[in-house]
């Protein structure tokens, strides 16, 4: 089981409160931002938000071109995180650029998220 640190409890309880992650996604509505993971060699990293603003913040240089958008937190859970497990890609969790960010694997991501949606 992944530590329960500050930036995990805190992206926690803002999804507990909006019910939603915020991802990047292309203007076409077909691609999401995935990036190289800083921990893992050969692994991929698909940041999500707890806030709009943050996920907004990085919508420059190389995602300029992507928007900031919601994902229901019961479609994150029901879709995602199995297409996500299935195809190796980490969560990055509140993403800061060029930062060092807490990577987890989605099905520990969904355990934390699971005893928050709806409460």
């Amino acid at each position: 089981m992944t530590e329960m640190t500050p930036a995990l409890e805190s992206f926690i309880s803002n999804v507990k409160q909006h019910q939603v992650v915020w991802g990047l996604q292309d203007e076409t509505g077909e691609g999401w931002v995935v990036c190289d993971s800083s921990e893992f060699e050969a692994t991929d990293v698909m940041p999500l938000w707890s806030e709009e603003a943050q996920a907004k913040s990085h919508c420059t240089e190389e995602w300029l071109g992507y928007n900031a958008v919601a994902i229901p937190l019961g479609e994150f859970l029901e879709f995602w995180v199995a297409d996500l497990n299935d195809d190796g890609v980490l969560v990055g969790v509140d993403w800061v650029a060029e930062q060092d960010c807490l990577e987890i694997d989605p099905i520990v991501l969904a355990t934390s998220l699971v005893n928050v949606e709806e409460e």
